[in-house]
């Protein structure tokens, strides 16, 4: 009778355990799932200046930029929204080669972003940097 009740405990803390574990898997998936990649441009050292423009007709609530290729220092981004709104983003930072800026939550609702637009200081690479642009519905 005892060993009965010691492997059925230990049967129920088992199954517990491992839907735990597959739950937090599955947050875990879902949440990076949601990050889809709205585009990419390669940074030229003769402008300072470049624009993703988003194909994508979802909606998204945050944004996220990633470099890769060379360190950038971002001095402006904005986001144009397909409404006609303008948003600003406070990024001013040097974001270092395969590093991401923080996850930006965009104001309000969740909107069409027509394009993101972004100013950085230019340097001499010895390859061309790029930005990726990620966006998380």
């Amino acid at each position: 009778m005892r060993f009965y009740r010691g492997g059925f405990v230990f049967g129920v803390v088992l199954l517990l355990v491992s839907l735990s574990v597959s739950a937090t898997g599955q947050r875990h998936y879902d949440e990076e799932s949601r990050w889809e990649n709205l585009g990419r441009v390669y940074v030229d050292s003769k402008v300072d200046h470049d624009r993703i423009v988003v194909n994508r007709r979802e909606v998204f609530r945050a944004l996220q930029l990633g470099v890769k290729g060379g360190a950038i220092e971002f001095q402006r981004v904005v986001v144009h929204f397909d409404n006609g709104a303008d948003h600003q983003l406070d990024i001013r930072e040097r974001i270092p080669e395969h590093g991401k800026t923080r996850v930006i939550d965009l104001p309000g609702d969740r909107r069409h972003i027509r394009s993101v637009e972004f100013w950085y200081g230019k340097e001499h690479w010895r390859s061309k940097p790029y930005v990726n642009l990620w966006g998380r519905r």
